[in-house]
């Protein structure tokens, strides 16, 4: 799409090049949302291409990504074997109502930022634990978990002008069994409920994420294996009705029966994984 209001396309080779944030200013890396409708209230790209971050570095402390890192990156990421939680990737990827030319422009990093209760790329890091490094215009960088960061439908805690810089996943949430549960009305849809599920190897421990059923990522953490009951009331005491999405893909009351469905698919099948001894 044409965005007739745009005047002038900065490509700075750093953020600190951006001294101030005025209104009108818009981060542009893929673009997908910024072109996919008109930005009425914009007059000022600043592309992050120039910015040249490495999108991909393994090592023994975990998975960076950089913020610009392409979805279609993440899906071709080959993880470690030991990295049992590693085929995560490539499910979420999937979860995308977007055609693989859409994953060749997106980033993982604009997912985020768009903050809606189906974006996958949340499923996928509020999951494994991520905590995101956020460049403000104006003051030190500051680190935020992403279940954390997501706060409602659209709604984050973004300063403006504030920029995500990359985003951590600790080795050490890689490192677990992991159960994916995902519901859509169509083969290839929105999601209206997507729980992630993942057992630690040393403990035994359980969290399980619940996505786009609720406006933003809910965790149940528990540190002894729940029974049915347990999960059922735990999930209940976590997530307030009202926090529920409602949309075209679901009423409140459907997503909420959705959860506690999948919830004991999760837990069933992760019972079975039992920690190393």
């Amino acid at each position: 799409m044409n965005l007739w209001t745009v005047k002038e396309v900065r490509r700075p080779t750093s953020a600190d090049q951006i001294t101030e944030w005025r209104d009108g200013y818009a981060w542009l890396a893929g673009g997908t949302w910024l072109f996919s409708e008109p930005q009425i209230h914009t007059h000022t790209l600043i592309d992050l291409e120039d910015f040249k971050w490495k999108s991909i570095d393994a090592s023994a402390s975990g998975l960076e990504l950089a913020a610009t890192c392409k979805i279609v990156e993440i899906y071709n990421f080959k993880p470690p074997a030991e990295w049992l939680a590693g085929p995560l990737l490539r499910e979420c990827c999937d979860a995308f109502l977007a055609s693989f030319k859409i994953w060749n422009a997106s980033t993982i990093g604009g997912n985020i930022c768009m903050s809606l209760p189906a974006g996958p790329m949340i499923s996928l890091t509020a999951a494994l634990e991520a905590t995101l490094t956020l460049w403000p215009r104006d003051g030190e960088p500051r680190k935020v978990r992403v279940v954390d960061f997501v706060t409602g439908n659209n709604k984050n805690v973004l300063a403006p002008g504030e920029l995500i810089r990359n985003i951590h996943i600790p080795a050490e949430a890689l490192a677990k069994h992991v159960a994916f549960r995902r519901s859509s009305l169509t083969h290839l849809g929105r999601s209206n409920v997507l729980l992630i599920g993942t057992r630690s190897t040393v403990d035994g421990s359980l969290v399980l994420t619940v996505t786009a059923a609720t406006v933003k990522p809910f965790q149940v953490k528990f540190d002894t294996y729940p029974n049915a009951t347990q999960m059922r009331h735990a999930i209940d005491a976590l997530i307030p009705d009202a926090d529920y999405h409602t949309d075209v893909h679901g009423t409140p009351h459907y997503r909420r029966h959705l959860t506690h469905y999948y919830a004991e698919q999760i837990r069933l099948e992760l019972e079975a994984k039992a920690p190393r001894a």
